[in-house]
C-alpha cells in the first residue's frame, strides 16, 4: 500500500499529540456522539468508518456502545494515540486505526465497498474537521477549492454499504466573517480561512502553527456532497457539545451534513 503523502496537518498532531483531547471543543463527544447513534440509527454490531478520527475521541464513545468502528487518519500519531486508548479500555476489538490519506479512500481495498471482499459500513461520519474541511491553502489548479473534500465524501460514498449513511460536520463561511479575529485571513475565493495561532503538547511546550480551514455555506455544502455522489438529507447547524436539528443559521460555528448513498 502506497503510504499517503505528508499532510500539513501532520506537523500539529506530531506537537499536540494526545493534549489534543484536553482542548474544551473535545468535551462534548459524548453528546455529539448520542446524537449521532439514534440519527443514524446505530446499533451494537454494526460497523461504522471514522474518517479524519485523530486520537479517536468519537470512535470510542461509539465502540463503548458495541459499535465496531475503524478510525482513519493521515497522522501516524494520532493514530498510535487512538490505538493506545483503545488498547486501555480494553475495546480494540471493536475499536481499530489506521493511517490513510482521506482523500485517496476510493479504490483502497481497506476502505472501498465496491473492491473489497466485506460489505460496505454502515454508516460513516468525519466530524470536527478531521479529514473534510482540511485540504489546505487556496491551491491555483484548484479554483473553486473543491477538489480535496469532493475526495473525501467520494470515498466515504464508496466505502458504505447501499443507503449507508454519513454524517460530517463543515465549519460555517458565515460564522467565521462574522468572528474574524486579528489572526484571521479569510480568502473569500476559495473559502478558506488561515489562521496564525499557538499550540501546547502534553508538557505544555508552546509552538507556533499555521491552520487552514476550508469554509462553507449550506449551498456549498450541499453541492459538493452531490457531486460526490451522494443524496443529501439534512444540513443542520451545529455547535461542538451541541448536536441538534436546528435549521441552517449564521450563528453557529458548524454545519452538519447528512447524507446517504443511492440504493
Amino acid at each position: 500500500m502506497t503510504e499517503p503523502d505528508r499532510h500539513w496537518f501532520e506537523d500539529i498532531a506530531d506537537h499536540v499529540g494526545p493534549a489534543y483531547l484536553r482542548y474544551s471543543f473535545t468535551m462534548g463527544t459524548e453528546q455529539e456522539v448520542a446524537f449521532l447513534v439514534e440519527l443514524l440509527g446505530l446499533e451494537p454490531g454494526m460497523r461504522v468508518l471514522d474518517v479524519g478520527c485523530g486520537p479517536g475521541r468519537h470512535a470510542m464513545a461509539l465502540a463503548r456502545r458495541g459499535i465496531e468502528v475503524l478510525g482513519v487518519d493521515i497522522s501516524e500519531r494520532f493514530v498510535e494515540v487512538a490505538v493506545e486508548v483503545a488498547d486501555r479500555e480494553g475495546l480494540s476489538d471493536l475499536a481499530r486505526f489506521e493511517r490513510a490519506d482521506a482523500r485517496a479512500m476510493q479504490g483502497d481495498p481497506r476502505f472501498d465497498a465496491t473492491v473489497t471482499a466485506e460489505p460496505g459500513f454502515d454508516a460513516a461520519i468525519s466530524l470536527c474537521q478531521g479529514a473534510f474541511g482540511l485540504g489546505g491553502p487556496p491551491d491555483v489548479g484548484d479554483p473553486q477549492n473543491l477538489g480535496a473534500d469532493t475526495a473525501v465524501l467520494a470515498g466515504i460514498g464508496a466505502a458504505l454499504r447501499p443507503g449507508g449513511r454519513c454524517a460530517v460536520s463543515a465549519f460555517s463561511s458565515y460564522f467565521q466573517v462574522r468572528w474574524l479575529e486579528e489572526t484571521d485571513t479569510f480568502d473569500a475565493a476559495g473559502g478558506v480561512n488561515h489562521e496564525r495561532t499557538e499550540l501546547l503538547d502534553s508538557e505544555g511546550a508552546r509552538a507556533e502553527a499555521d491552520l487552514w480551514t476550508t469554509c462553507y455555506t449550506p449551498r456549498e455544502l450541499r453541492m459538493v456532497a452531490e457531486r460526490s455522489g451522494l443524496v443529501v438529507d439534512h444540513i443542520w447547524s451545529v455547535t461542538p457539545g451541541g448536536y441538534d436539528m436546528t435549521p441552517p443559521t449564521i450563528d453557529t460555528h458548524e454545519f452538519l451534513l447528512v447524507a446517504r448513498t443511492p440504493t
